[in-house]
């Protein structure tokens, strides 16, 4: 049995089953606390790579990339919504009107990670969008959201008005598409096994105590 595990969870910030994901998952590393160890590491995905500085109205977007109706799309972020009260994650459906470019947030949140703060990063970033319908593509709200999970203030804006980590960040985006990830949450046990798609907290303990005891992952 091996009581280290490690975690790559590869998601976006403006994708709402990777909030309730991660927090599903962040809820099921508490309850192995004290019996395995994890290392939980933030990867990144675009949903929409090609997204304009400026965004793009949600429902439109949602329209033209899965041709759902208004009323669908209702539907289904009332049914996100509830979901994401089951884990802990509020989102404001009034608030959250477009959806943006996230490439400059996943270069903050690989700098995030060499001090392991990228958890907290992720988890803020993804409140300030989802939560308060903030734009995480401007460098002031990724600053401001940066400092206030204990980032270096000085060091976050001169990555934001750089191009550092960009070339970190596609090559992990690249690696991640070259290994068939299309859609995310992707969360991968120790660089072999994967989950795909947002599960319980329940599953992803089984998940983990399986895992550990090098046996597959549950049906």
């Amino acid at each position: 049995m091996s009581d280290a595990i490690t975690i790559d969870f590869v998601s976006d910030v403006v994708c709402p089953w990777c909030a309730i994901g991660l927090n599903g998952l962040l809820a099921a590393i508490r309850r192995v606390d004290g019996e395995l160890t994890v290392e939980l590491r933030i990867k990144p995905f675009e949903l929409n790579a090609d997204m304009p500085a400026e965004g793009e109205d949600l429902v439109e977007h949602l329209q033209r990339k899965y041709g759902s109706s208004a009323e669908d799309i209702a539907r289904n972020q009332e049914h996100l919504r509830s979901m994401g009260e089951e884990v802990g994650v509020h989102f404001d459906l009034k608030k959250r009107s477009r959806i943006y470019n996230t490439f400059d947030a996943h270069r903050l949140l690989h700098w995030a990670g060499e001090s392991r703060r990228d958890i907290a990063l992720k988890q803020a970033l993804l409140h300030a969008y989802f939560g308060e319908g903030r734009d995480p593509s401007d460098p002031e709200v990724l600053l401001e959201v940066a400092v206030s999970v204990g980032l270096d203030a000085v060091r976050a804006r001169e990555i934001l008005d750089s191009d550092a980590y960009a070339d970190e960040v596609v090559a992990e985006e690249d690696f991640y598409t070259s290994h068939g990830i299309r859609a995310v949450p992707a969360v991968i046990l120790n660089g072999r096994q994967l989950i795909s798609g947002a599960q319980s907290t329940d599953y992803y303990e089984q998940a983990l105590r399986q895992v550990a005891r090098n046996a597959p992952l549950p049906e």
